[in-house]
């Protein structure tokens, strides 16, 4: 092995030796910047196995990409760091497309299955509430409580006016509660 050669590999960026074919390149690459990605993935709140599968397709772009890579015009770590943002952007906005196209769903564990772990009592009210609702108002809060659904959204899923779903999660909600302090009020009246 040649002195120079060695020196003048490690002198050239990692991004070119990937696009030459330095199959060593690649693991010089996951080690130095494995770090960078997974902090990006981080702050853009993805945990557990999606985490892992957006690092991966991060590394698999960089590699397809690495003849783009231009030491002229930005460092090799910028170069990786606008790779991984593109990639976790577009994995988001996939996510919320695959959110959004998902039919919804207004049957909820609360009113089909009992749940299989003791609930208190005032989880137990609350179901009672729910069902004591209107339709619409126990439809309206299963998609907004249950889903996470703005009041837009529902709106436009339902094809109730905005308004309306406004009123039915407000009434909805202060019915939950009165009944929720109904109960307590009742208690400590006879007690006292």
């Amino acid at each position: 092995m040649k002195p120079q050669e060695c020196a003048s590999d490690l002198d050239q960026p990692i991004l070119q030796r990937i696009a030459s074919g330095d199959k060593a390149a690649v693991q010089a690459c996951i080690d130095r910047y494995a770090g960078l990605v997974w902090s990006l993935t981080r702050r853009m709140s993805l945990n557990g196995a999606d985490a892992e599968d957006a690092v991966q397709e991060i590394f698999v772009e960089l590699w397809r990409n690495a003849f783009r890579f231009d030491p002229d015009i930005a460092s090799e770590t910028a170069f990786v760091a606008m790779i991984a943002r593109r990639r976790l952007i577009d994995r988001r906005r996939r996510m919320s497309r695959q959110r959004d196209r998902a039919p919804l769903d207004e049957s909820s564990p609360i009113r089909n299955e009992a749940p299989k772990t003791e609930m208190s009592e005032e989880a137990s009210i609350a179901m009672r509430a729910m069902e004591d609702l209107s339709a619409e108002q126990q439809r309206v809060l299963r998609l907004s409580l249950l889903q996470g659904l703005s009041h837009e959204k529902i709106s436009s899923a339902t094809g109730l006016p905005l308004g309306t779903v406004k009123t039915h999660a407000r009434r909805g909600l202060m019915r939950i509660r009165e009944m929720l302090s109904g109960p307590r009020a009742a208690g400590q009246e006879v007690n006292s």
